[in-house]
């Protein structure tokens, strides 16, 4: 089977650098594996790569819908999957990269995942009900009816146990269900001491306010993109639109935006787990892109027909 990298890891580790580098290196291309990236108009808040950063390799997946725009992850696998074909097609290296779990190791295991059209009443429903009881009610409900799809959710994302269930109910059958992919992976996790991870986040952050984040929220609620769609739950987002509203000084707002950041970092790494044995990790205070070269190097020499380029 032909080869596929994917680059995982908490937000703001220097995923999207890793990526660049292995594809100008390795005739690659980067498929995108962040929930956010790919609504069009969210540029600074989730870090995508920038226009001169495309420029240098193909980027797929990035900027494809609205941010009002429904969106599940059925529809992620099936265009991650075409894009993976379309790039082994041409005999390059695809390179998936981002730190949303479910969607990244939704490609990787080859979940079999059932396309479900939204149903908004039911959703509307269930969205009373976590108004009304609670979310860890909710969540309880999902896991006496798909306890394999609840593992997989944060209990505390309404949204995602909203849409479980609503598969769940709908199709009547435990998701998600595995196959062995049509390809071979490797894959790399970039990580480093949380204090001075958190530190570098702070930077981030404060290095984003500084370059336009608050006019990115007010130019799309000007668009008429509210900040309680669920494309703009992204951290951040709600925080900045609060800050717009007058609730909340900027102050505030940031050091909002810090602690969600922090706690999102903590979910990530319940998802890539520095045990895991399937992801090959590495500390970014090594300075590890010469050891990370030789790698990928041994991944493509186990076959034919790799895409190194000579």
């Amino acid at each position: 089977m032909k080869p596929v990298i994917a680059i995982v890891g908490p937000t703001g580790i220097g995923k999207t650098r890793l990526a660049l580098a292995l594809a100008l290196d390795f005739s690659g291309e980067i498929i995108n594996g962040d929930s956010r990236q790919i609504y069009r108009g969210m540029d600074i808040g989730t870090a995508k790569p920038t226009a001169g950063e495309r420029a240098q390799v193909p980027h797929h997946l990035f900027d494809i819908i609205d941010p009002d725009a429904d969106f599940s992850l059925a529809q992620y696998h099936e265009l991650a999957l075409a894009a993976i074909r379309d790039i082994q097609g041409r005999n390059r290296l695809p390179i998936v990269v981002g730190g949303s779990g479910l969607y990244i190791w939704s490609l990787l295991q080859g979940w079999q995942i059932p396309r479900v059209a939204p149903d908004i009443a039911l959703r509307t429903r269930l969205a009373q009900k976590a108004a009304e009881c609670s979310a860890e009610q909710l969540y309880q409900e999902l896991q006496a009816l798909d306890a394999e799809a609840a593992r997989k959710i944060d209990p505390h994302n309404v949204r995602r146990v909203i849409r479980a269930l609503e598969v769940a109910q709908t199709v009547g059958i435990r998701l998600p269900r595995k196959q062995t992919p049509p390809f071979r992976s490797l894959v790399i996790g970039l990580t480093t001491d949380r204090s001075a991870l958190y530190e570098r986040l702070n930077r981030r952050i404060e290095f984003m306010i500084e370059n336009g984040w608050v006019k990115e929220v007010a130019q799309l609620t000007a668009r008429g993109y509210h900040v309680d769609l669920p494309a703009l739950s992204s951290i951040g987002y709600q925080e900045i639109g609060l800050l717009l509203a007058g609730k909340l000084s900027l102050e505030q707002a940031v050091a909002m935006i810090k602690t969600r950041t922090h706690r999102f970092i903590r979910q990530q790494y319940n998802w890539f787990k520095l045990k895991d044995d399937k992801i090959r990790w590495f500390d970014i205070k090594d300075d590890p892109q010469a050891e990370i070269t030789r790698e990928v190097k041994a991944f493509l020499g186990q076959a034919p027909g790799n895409p190194e380029r000579e």
